[in-house]
């Protein structure tokens, strides 16, 4: 089935045809109809699966069906990071191009006063993080009793930030008669438990390749690299794939700054992402990786689902994820869509526990990129960092003991 043969506003048909929109993907094949007969919606799909469009589109169609007065809140979209509230505000502002829909995002981080101005201008859409939507409330700009429609968008990262006592006070805060949207990229007990305190009674479920947490179009690999030595495999990488975009991901901030130095001194450009970062330094930064004015991001897992970003080619897991769900999240970011994409983890061996558990999760074992010790020390080697000192002396031992063998 094609979105033309869709019973959708012309409007939004003219939109998505723009934005190359042909056929649905799986989630939005099966979340688009239930949720334009106004169905409560339960969905688990991974990430790269179209799921923003999925409710986008019924959402804008809806509110234009129904015609409604004033621009007063009608639907509301809850996310847990900054960078997926920008992301998804843009997903429906160009779904909406060609409507009168008032669109409006909240986030903390930047000052208030534009957001405050578009509020009392009005907004029929608005897409927040919990903590600015609570503080705008608090203030008496915002007023929830009217929603029709809420959206609790990446749930499972929302629980995981201890959001779920917020949720459960929006909901008290909006009309009982409303439709709930519940979205997650993996599900678990407390993820389930969630779920259904906030849908209705029978909410329709929808589970995408729920045996694979992973998209298929991601091909996987793991090196076995001690921890100081990965900024070399990770500079060889970039010089042999000139043209490509790399998402690096780092356990902490402070380790994206050294990878971020470590990459300078080897003349490779490199931005970085992290907590440490002013929104507007961060949103300067993710503009500059779209756009493809620099082709390496160097992130925390604070990004790892606030960046959809097309054509990403390789995401390198420079760090292990401490959360096992952070895999799936981290290497979501490629092969999205129809695309494929690579994902290649360095491993070290005071991370050997971290992924044991991680092929434990996915339920197979991510397939070895074999480095032999010659390969290992001409890596090294291949290295433009000035200090090679030690590394000459890393080769000579290694000749020392093919010659033993010998």
């Amino acid at each position: 089935m094609k979105f033309e043969e869709y019973n959708i506003a012309d409007e939004i048909k003219k939109s998505i045809a723009e934005l190359g929109f042909r056929r649905p993907t799986d989630i939005q094949f099966k979340a688009i109809g239930p949720i334009l007969k106004g169905e409560d919606v339960l969905g688990i799909a991974q990430t790269g699966t179209g799921k923003t469009a999925a409710f986008a589109i019924p959402i804008i169609h809806l509110l234009l069906q129904r015609k409604k007065k004033g621009t007063y809140i009608k639907s509301l979209v809850l996310l847990p990071t900054r960078e997926l509230a920008v992301q998804i505000t843009e997903v429906f502002k160009n779904i909406a191009k060609y409507t009168n829909l008032k669109i409006v995002c909240l986030m903390g981080g930047v000052e208030q006063d534009n957001q405050i101005f578009d509020l009392t201008v009005g907004a029929d859409i608005v897409i927040a993080t919990p903590g600015r939507m609570f503080d705008l409330q608090s203030q008496g700009y915002i007023d929830l009793s009217r929603v029709e429609m809420l959206v609790l968008d990446e749930a499972d990262k929302m629980l995981d930030k201890g959001f779920i006592k917020d949720i459960h006070d929006i909901i008290k805060r909006i009309p009982r008669v409303h439709q709930t949207l519940f979205f997650s990229a993996t599900i678990n007990r407390q993820i389930k438990t969630l779920a259904y305190s906030v849908v209705g009674a029978n909410p329709i479920r929808i589970q995408i390749s729920p045996k694979n947490p992973v998209s298929k179009n991601v091909s996987h690999a793991v090196a076995f690299v001690e921890m100081d030595d990965k900024r070399f495999f990770l500079e060889r990488l970039i010089k042999e794939a000139p043209e490509s975009k790399f998402l690096v991901f780092v356990r902490t901030k402070v380790r994206a700054e050294r990878v971020f130095t470590a990459m300078q001194r080897v003349g490779i450009e490199t931005l970085t992402m992290h907590g440490g970062k002013e929104q507007e330094d961060r949103l300067a930064v993710m503009t500059d990786f779209r756009n493809g004015k620099v082709k390496i991001l160097i992130a925390t897992d604070l990004s790892a689902r606030g960046i959809d970003i097309e054509n990403v080619d390789y995401v390198i897991n420079y760090d292990l994820p401490d959360l096992l769900e952070n895999y799936v999240h981290r290497v979501g970011r490629t092969g999205r869509g129809v695309k494929s994409g690579k994902a290649v983890s360095f491993s070290s061996k005071e991370e050997a526990k971290l992924l044991k558990d991680i092929e434990t999760f996915l339920g197979y074992e991510i397939p070895r990129l074999e480095v032999d010790k010659e390969t290992y020390v001409e890596t090294l080697d291949f290295s433009d960092d000035g200090n090679k000192n030690w590394k000459a002396l890393m080769k000579d031992a290694a000749k020392f003991e093919v010659k033993k063998k010998k």
